[in-house]
């Protein structure tokens, strides 16, 4: 199996259905720095104008522009 390009795995982490609906989308750590790296997906996060919450070993992203705001 062949490791997709940088580009080409961002741009599937922003196709899943979550993305259009305003959802949320987890990547493991491990994947980030696999496929792409933390820089490429905050930089793709923050193009779409979405929140990046790290939690534990997962990257969680809000897909939506709205304010944000964790509450404990």
């Amino acid at each position: 199996m062949t490791t997709p390009p940088p580009k080409e795995w961002l741009l599937q982490v922003f196709d899943a259905q979550q993305v259009d609906k305003g959802g949320i989308v987890r990547r493991s750590r491990s994947d980030v720095e696999k496929f792409a790296s933390f820089d490429e997906l905050l930089a793709a996060v923050k193009s779409r104008g979405f929140h990046l919450v790290e939690t534990g070993d997962q990257f969680v992203i809000f897909c939506h522009e709205g304010s944000l705001q964790i509450h404990c």
